[in-house]
């Protein structure tokens, strides 16, 4: 069997495909395959720094709060401060600020993330780890919403939504350094 390397990201082949009217032929011509609708291409895309694609809803600390207790703190301790106990430890997610150039870097959300937006949707993606993707929307704001209190990021008052998550600066916002190939813009 031949495998193709096409050198494209899977979601850009996926798009591709999506869109094709050869695919859709080839469906009618060899009765095999099913068509990608919007929603489930979807699950194939990362939510960018701009925010596309984020979902309704929204959360606060406060709710976010519970929803950690209940989901993440297992793994990441009851504050944030991680969990190293083989089998069941989870990362650090607070401290590390400025940490990255030293011996001996802390990576963590508010040291080394450069987006709210990815917080967001590894969250949505992969958390909590033992059922990923099932918290609601409303959960994974607030639980977001929760870090980012902690991290002194946000206020504890302050809602994340749509709007309000990728006006978030982040700490490391600026210790990342845009990639200048231009076949990136083959992908967009």
């Amino acid at each position: 069997m031949c495998t193709l390397k096409l050198g494209l990201p899977a979601a850009a082949v996926l798009a591709m495909l999506a869109a094709s009217p050869v695919l859709a032929q080839s469906q009618m011509r060899y009765g095999f395959g099913a068509p990608v609708d919007q929603q489930e291409l979807a699950k194939f895309f990362s939510i960018p720094a701009d925010g596309t694609g984020l979902p309704p809803g929204s959360g606060a600390a406060a709710a976010g709060a519970k929803v950690f207790a209940d989901n993440c703190a297992a793994c990441h301790g009851e504050k944030g401060e991680g969990n190293p106990a083989k089998g069941i430890g989870g990362d650090k997610l607070l401290g590390g600020r400025g940490s990255l150039a030293s011996a001996t870097p802390v990576k963590t959300v508010e040291s080394y993330w450069p987006y709210a937006t990815t917080l967001f949707d590894y969250v949505k993606r992969a958390m909590p780890f033992s059922a990923p993707g099932s918290l609601s929307d409303n959960d994974v704001y607030a639980v977001v919403a929760y870090i980012l209190s902690e991290a002194k990021i946000i206020k504890p008052t302050d809602t994340m939504n749509a709007t309000t998550l990728p006006k978030v600066v982040m700490p490391n916002r600026d210790g990342f350094v845009p990639d200048p190939r231009p076949e990136l813009e083959l992908y967009r």
